[in-house]
């Protein structure tokens, strides 16, 4: 260990004094890529499909007597009714809220007097549950976590709870000009589609929803043959699939309705959302339709994306915007790649009268990586930043469960972390100009501003 000790300590003190903690921060991550490889080779978990359709990712991990089980349920806001939005992630709110068994004050009271974990939320493509417990309260966990998946209530009373709290957190969420922002940006990019409706709903959809709604939805989508689990730590192959016979064997596949979801139709031209707030900062958002997560492309694009906006203090948006202009403290951009579809958005917050001059500048630096070929330097930080912070994203029981179920989810491979590193490595140059020019539109898309227009003063 002295060699990389030694080099990484001339990499943060090179020319005689030490870098910021900015790049000390970089400096570490490129350390962890260049000497600390993953745990695996080869695939990273066991996968089973047991006789009732329930896929079953599975990673011993006996470092530590902590069991990690997250639960994929293939039972988001898009297979909801859109009169009905907001029922989706209110069945998921409202599992542990009480069972056939337990009051939702018990299965509290129990899963925390053993120190662990129990939740459940709901989103656009799915719902997840998640456990966490020592490997001496495992039995104690997969009761509870079975329980509330096989045998939910959904009492009146918890209904008529959870709506009131989701009501006043929309109400709130209002006097959020972020929120309201990005609120908009998606119902004007993905217009009929379901992810441009909120995973929460409105008051409206809400009130409309019914018990009968919530136990309809939940005998439909809640099926082992429409989830993923996975399950990682101190536990055995055979003491899981004993685990999962005790206590999940009674959960019954049924024949799934699948419903065609429409494809989000292209922007036609600029679409300008101005919304007035008495505020001091003007919240900006400027974007379009993306990629989805299967997407050959989906790696380049990553790489893209960090250099342009995604990679903090090291991209174009933050050097020009931020460093040189001081329009704003912190600007960014990404690509959200859903299942059936994606979104590309560019943000910042600046100053009401500096709003034009910093869209202009974010559509400059659009325009900039479309035309313009990236130096050797950009793409080789880009490149070893993704790959050297990757280990970061699996250094954990919980942080590795919730790969797994993706992982599941999306198709891409048990050996999709020794691939990572190769898809990366693979984008090159001409790479990243191509899907730039294919993914980014600086003449069709969405801008939201909201903020103080009289003062912001917009031409649009």
């Amino acid at each position: 260990m002295n060699l990389p000790v030694t080099r990484l300590k001339a990499f943060l003190f090179k020319g005689g004094r030490p870098w910021s903690p900015v790049f000390v921060v970089f400096g570490l991550v490129m350390f962890l890529g260049l000497f600390c490889s993953p745990a695996f080779a080869g695939n990273i978990a066991d996968r089973e499909v047991p006789g009732n359709g329930l896929t079953v990712l599975h990673a011993e991990k006996s470092t530590l007597p902590i069991i990690k089980v997250f639960v994929l349920v293939k039972a988001g806001s898009v297979n909801e009714p859109a009169d009905k939005a907001g029922l989706a992630n209110l069945t998921a709110d409202l599992l542990n809220e009480g069972t056939v068994r337990r009051t939702a004050k018990e299965i509290s009271e129990q899963i925390e007097f053993v120190g662990g974990s129990l939740s459940s939320s709901g989103g656009q493509d799915y719902a997840m549950l998640s456990l966490s417990v020592l490997k001496k309260d495992l039995d104690l966990g997969l009761d509870l976590l079975s329980d509330i998946i096989l045998n939910p209530v959904f009492s009146e009373a918890e209904i008529s709870r959870r709506k009131t709290v989701i009501k006043s957190a929309i109400i709130q969420q209002k006097e959020d000009p972020g929120t309201v922002a990005s609120k908009a940006f998606q119902k004007a990019v993905f217009g009929e589609h379901p992810y441009s409706r909120p995973v929460e709903g409105d008051e409206d959809s809400i009130d409309r929803i019914t018990r009968q709604d919530i136990l309809d939805f939940h005998r439909t989508y809640y099926l082992p043959n429409n989830s993923i689990m996975a399950v990682v730590g101190d536990i055995s192959k055979a003491e899981l699939r004993a685990a999962l016979d005790k206590y999940l064997g009674g959960w019954q596949q049924k024949p799934l309705a699948q419903k065609p979801l429409p494809a989000p139709a292209n922007i036609g031209g600029r679409r300008v959302i101005k919304i007035n707030k008495d505020i001091t900062q003007s919240n900006i958002i400027l974007g379009h339709l993306g990629i989805t997560r299967d997407n050959p492309d989906f790696y380049a694009v990553q790489v893209m994306n960090y250099i342009l906006g995604g990679g903090g203090f090291a991209s174009r948006l933050m050097d020009n915007i931020r460093d040189n202009k001081g329009l704003s403290y912190n600007v960014h951009s990404q690509f959200s790649a859903g299942k059936y579809s994606g979104s590309f958005m560019a943000g910042l917050q600046t100053k009401n009268i500096s709003a034009t001059i910093a869209i202009e500048e974010l559509l400059r630096e659009m325009n900039r990586i479309i035309t313009e070929p990236l130096s050797d330097k950009e793409l080789s930080d880009a490149k070893s930043y993704l790959t050297g912070s990757f280990p970061l994203r699996i250094d954990s029981n919980s942080k590795l469960a919730g790969m797994l179920v993706q992982i599941e989810f999306n198709n891409l491979g048990l050996d999709y972390v020794d691939n990572y590193r190769k898809f990366i490595d693979a984008v090159s140059k001409d790479d990243v100009l191509r899907v730039a020019k294919k993914y980014l539109n600086t003449k069709d898309y969405v801008l939201v501003v909201v903020g103080d227009l009289a003062k912001a003063n917009l031409p649009y």
